[in-house]
């Protein structure tokens, strides 16, 4: 019951959700409808508005709206373990996500029956790919939200996320001859979101960057797979920590 009642406020946290949701639909179903893609240009539209977009839009002020209005302190005063809020938190948005793709995927199909233009073949793919990106920005900025007030934990990532990709693109470029170019390029693939090493899954390239158990007789796919929810973990326990150890006040901001 307090997994439901908590997945179920996740969903219904804001009205404006569902406004973003018809938004990010009708998004698609434009750039379907006026551009006639194949599956790699619509399947990157919605890999970043889905995956990223649409995770920050979920996720913002999850935690941070409830900490400044001092509701967090009934949540976890309750007899349960303050993980489990974070844990259902998330798994709400995950939910959401999956919901959302799997409504793009149909309307999607929809457009492609009724004019028999463009492709959609391993459009699944790109959904799943945007679906594991949405879990670990979630996860992310979820674990923001608990130390950034309000709504700013998107803000924040988005900020983090276009400032750190733009900066380490530039130390690329001016040091690609330098012997350090090989771990600054590590550093962007594996501890920050997978936006590389999915798209790449996505594309059909055989998740050659994966970190963890690409290397050995496991296919590729599956290592990006794989290190995409170990960083999704990875993420979500941090967040899980944070609100486990801080002090909260029922004074608003």
């Amino acid at each position: 019951m307090r997994a439901r009642e908590l997945i179920q406020e996740t969903f219904f946290r804001r009205t404006y959700i569902w406004i973003v949701h018809v938004i990010w639909l009708a998004l698609y179903g434009v750039f379907y409808w006026l551009f006639l893609p194949d599956t790699p240009e619509l399947g990157q539209f919605i890999f970043i508005w889905a995956g990223f977009f649409l995770a920050l839009a979920l996720s913002a002020g999850i935690f941070g709206d409830d900490i400044a209005s001092g509701r967090i302190c009934v949540l976890v005063t309750k007899p349960f373990w303050t993980g489990e809020l974070y844990i259902y938190r998330l798994l709400g948005l995950s939910l959401q996500a999956a919901a959302h793709l799997v409504l793009a995927a149909s309307l999607v199909l929809v457009l492609h029956a009724i004019m028999r233009k463009g492709s959609v073949d391993n459009l699944g793919v790109w959904l799943l790919a945007s679906w594991l990106l949405f879990n670990t920005c979630a996860a992310l900025s979820a674990s923001l939200s608990i130390v950034v007030t309000r709504a700013f934990n998107s803000l924040l990532l988005l900020v983090l996320i276009v400032t750190g990709y733009f900066v380490m693109g530039l130390l690329t470029m001016y040091l690609r001859h330098e012997a350090s170019t090989g771990a600054l390029a590590s550093f962007i693939r594996y501890p920050w979101p997978p936006f590389e090493l999915l798209y790449k899954f996505a594309a059909g390239e055989w998740g050659q960057y994966a970190l963890t158990v690409g290397k050995y007789s496991v296919t590729k796919n599956v290592a990006c797979v794989i290190h995409s929810l170990m960083l999704t973990t990875a993420y979500g326990v941090i967040g899980i920590l944070l609100l486990s150890r801080r002090q909260f006040s029922r004074v608003r901001d």
